[in-house]
């Protein structure tokens, strides 16, 4: 058994017997192992077989008859945004044959672009994230800012090899194979100039002035990120306010590995501006999980000053404000952004997330957590 099938994840699907479900994630996420786990008995479709592939596409009423000659009600179809107008027989077939499907995939965009049939609310919508804290248990933090947390990637014993084939087959296989986009070397100078500026306020005419091509092409390309579930978009904090707030988004990478491979980076020293930053998201990215799987979907957002003073998450309705402090010695600081924060929307909990050891009460509302006891009683419920 290889490593990645020992780490058990959180995402648990669980459906009634008249339910579908869409599983999306990025590509290595791991989707394919937790629906072979979970629907062991399921009849499996594999989209990136070429031959069935064609004979699907071709002629999607095939499914009809290849789903008769097999025992099983339950049908997983993987990388289902391959063959768009399959979605119609699947729906006839649920409708009819009462199948259930899981339908899993690394790109929503044909299928929505296309107007596709998406089953009328018939099936239920996970996502599947990479690792988090709870599913690794005691992990090497640092390794995992440079790795990062897709499980192949993590458990690997060279992932600078890994993420390098991540990004030349994403670059090949879904932007290429595709179609997304026809100017592949602008793009590749778009991933890099996304990588530098990963977790900043969005700037698409700097961005378009380093991959040579327009602001709204730039705007294209964001949106392919997130539509093939590569990048994702924290929205700043629009509640009324009485200073002038940042109204620009940032956009963020899935995985911290990935910044990693686009930037050649393969070493990160605590202290450095490139560990802070990381540090930064991998809290986030442990918020975006925990949103997900605990099926809560409270809003996630960051709060940021014309003036330059930020709370860099803020989750849900002012649930908990978060400062993320990548070194030591957290409570000796003042946190300007939270105490400016809570002068107006004083949130319920005030946090302070660090490399400490223990933690520590800096005012009080403001709590100083190291990363693992905040991470702790994230995944426990308690900090929203």
């Amino acid at each position: 058994m290889s490593p990645h099938n020992t780490i058990s994840r959180l995402l648990k699907i669980n459906l009634p017997e008249n339910r579908s479900a869409f599983l999306w994630g990025p590509r290595k996420v791991g989707k394919t192992t937790l629906l072979r786990r979970q629907f062991a008995d399921a009849f499996w479709i594999d989209l990136l077989d070429y031959e069935l592939f064609l004979l699907l596409n071709r002629e999607p009423t095939r499914l009809r008859r290849i789903l008769d000659a097999q025992p099983s009600q339950t049908v997983v179809i993987d990388e289902v945004q391959k063959i768009p107008h399959l979605m119609d027989e699947i729906h006839w077939l649920m409708e009819n044959r009462q199948y259930r499907f899981l339908l899993s995939g690394s790109s929503a965009r044909k299928l929505r672009r296309g107007g596709v049939n998406l089953l009328g609310g018939r099936a239920w919508r996970f996502e599947l994230h990479p690792l988090v804290s709870p599913e690794l248990g005691d992990f090497d933090l640092e390794k995992a800012l440079v790795c990062g947390f897709l499980p192949s990637h993590y458990l690997s014993p060279d992932c600078r090899m890994d993420l390098q084939a991540y990004v030349h087959d994403y670059l090949k296989e879904e932007i290429q194979a595709e179609a997304l986009t026809r100017n592949l070397p602008a793009f590749s100078k778009f991933l890099l100039s996304a990588a530098a500026t990963n977790g900043m306020l969005l700037n698409y005419s700097n961005a378009a002035r380093d991959a040579g091509v327009s602001v709204k092409t730039i705007r294209e390309y964001y949106q392919i990120l997130e539509d093939t579930l590569i990048g994702r978009i924290l929205p700043p904090w629009r509640k009324a306010s009485s200073r002038r707030l940042i109204e620009t988004a940032k956009f963020y990478f899935f995985d911290v590995g990935l910044v990693s491979a686009l930037l050649n980076r393969y070493s990160l020293s605590p202290g450095t501006r490139g560990f802070g930053r990381a540090f930064e998201q991998f809290i986030l990215q442990e918020c975006w999980a925990y949103r997900q799987y605990s099926r809560k979907g409270f809003p996630i957002s960051f709060w940021r000053t014309a003036s330059g003073s930020e709370v860099d998450i803020i989750l849900g309705e002012a649930d908990a404000a978060i400062e993320v402090k990548a070194g030591e010695h957290a409570a000796t600081r003042r946190p300007k952004g939270l105490h400016l924060f809570n002068e107006e929307h004083m949130a319920r909990k005030s946090i302070i997330v660090s490399r400490d050891k223990h933690p520590e009460k800096v005012t009080e509302e403001i709590t100083v957590l190291p990363w693992q006891q905040f991470c702790g009683r994230l995944w426990n419920g308690d900090i929203v």
